[in-house]
């Protein structure tokens, strides 16, 4: 069998398993280019897709509140945005990279999983494989700041998860992107 089709069986089955879980209440909210350029946008928390070890609580071990859920904190932007057919981390969003890296290398048991999405133009195959450079670079660049490259796992889903349905620039904007999801959220 060709790696490539083992890749995409490889693929499937874990868009199976995600298809069967739970999304977030945001998931259909609307978002505007202002959030978007900024880094945020609705959804831009995603389900785990069964990523092991030490999950993330309510609070932290040194008592205080969990600064991954807090608005004001550049944690609790988890969507780093990439321009079209293009997986290199733009430095606009280098802080939210640079401040989950710290985030891990804090908390060694802290696992995470980054997701790599692309927009709806071009083949399957093409768009697993862009999803894939996404999530690698965000954990590429990680690792680079001191994080446990065993910490992070990256997975791809090409265009089979778009935040935004719609069919223009502003849609495929919010789906060229690599969302950034802990264990146990």
């Amino acid at each position: 069998m060709s790696r490539l089709l083992k890749f995409g069986l490889l693929v499937f089955a874990a868009m199976a398993l995600v298809a069967c879980s739970s999304t977030p209440d945001d998931e259909g909210a609307p978002v505007d280019e202002r959030t978007v350029a900024a880094g945020g946008g609705a959804g831009s928390g995603a389900d785990t897709g069964g990523i092991g070890g030490t999950g993330v609580s309510g609070t932290e071990a040194d008592g205080r509140g969990n600064e991954l859920k807090d608005p004001a904190n550049i944690l609790s932007r988890r969507s780093v945005f990439f321009a079209f057919d293009s997986y290199v981390v733009e430095d606009q969003y280098r802080p939210i990279v640079e401040a989950h890296a710290r985030y891990l290398v804090g908390r060694p048991d802290a696992r995470m999983m980054v997701q790599g999405h692309t927009d709806e133009r071009g083949t399957h195959e093409y768009n697993i494989a862009l999803g894939q450079r996404r999530a690698d670079a965000v954990k590429r660049m990680m690792v680079l700041l001191g994080a446990k490259e065993a910490q992070i796992e990256t997975v791809s889903f090409g265009k089979e998860s778009p935040r935004n349905p719609g069919n223009d620039e502003m849609a495929w904007a919010e789906n060229r992107r690599a969302d950034i999801v802990y264990a146990g959220e």
